[in-house]
């Protein structure tokens, strides 16, 4: 594949990185995953959530971007099926941390694997509408049509914006596992955040599916 670099490319570095340095959906739900799990499983969800965003970047490169930016249909199912899920991972959050508070042994052993947790990173990621909207209608902006090999552009862009996501939602993911775990000695705090992080995941996917009907 050709690598074609945009004129507008720094332009482009500053707008993703003000955009992403604003606490979105994504920001939140790495927060809320240090809070229950830690630094490792936030780590963990950061690159999942990476993935998915960098195969939406590729599909909008594709022609994907529009057919979703103009259907409301398919914006909308995108939008349910990213809410659902979220409320399922919440609810099952908060179901955990009450069983923590009978037997704290099962803290370790209800946590989420490094490969489930890429996993469940990779489909909040890929299944946020925001996010393909972003890259339908700003991506396209920073491409320069003269110069050809327009999904590659894209292609590069997309690129560019997945590695500014990554490190930026891994410093919020670090910090708040840094928080998490001074407070871990106190156990009945620690099972209380857990649930808040619960709630946080259920209330951005309630936020989600609400969204679709504006």
């Amino acid at each position: 594949m050709t690598i074609v670099i945009p004129s507008h490319v720094w332009e482009f570095v500053v707008t993703a990185t003000l955009i992403i340095l604003v606490p979105g959906p994504s920001v939140l739900f790495t927060i809320a995953r240090a809070i229950a799990w830690g630094r490792l499983v936030a780590i963990a969800t950061v690159l999942g959530n990476g993935l998915g965003v960098y195969l939406i970047s590729i599909a909008v490169a594709l022609g994907l971007g529009p057919i979703l930016q103009h259907s409301s249909l398919a914006y909308n199912a995108v939008q349910w099926f990213g809410g659902s899920y979220l409320v399922y991972l919440g609810w099952q959050a908060i179901k955990e941390s009450a069983a923590h508070a009978q037997d704290m042994q099962s803290v370790a052993e209800s946590k989420p694997s490094i490969p489930q947790t890429i996993r469940q990173g990779f489909i909040v990621g890929i299944l946020n509408p925001k996010t393909v909207v972003f890259f339908a209608a700003i991506l396209p902006q920073f491409a320069d049509r003269p110069r050809g090999h327009m999904s590659a552009q894209l292609i590069l862009l997309g690129t560019i914006f997945a590695i500014i996501a990554f490190i930026s939602d891994c410093g919020w993911g670090i910090l708040a596992g840094t928080f998490r775990e001074w407070l871990a000695d106190d156990v009945n705090r620690l099972i209380r955040l857990r649930k808040i992080g619960g709630c946080i995941m259920i209330a951005l996917g309630v936020f989600t599916i609400l969204n679709s009907f504006r």
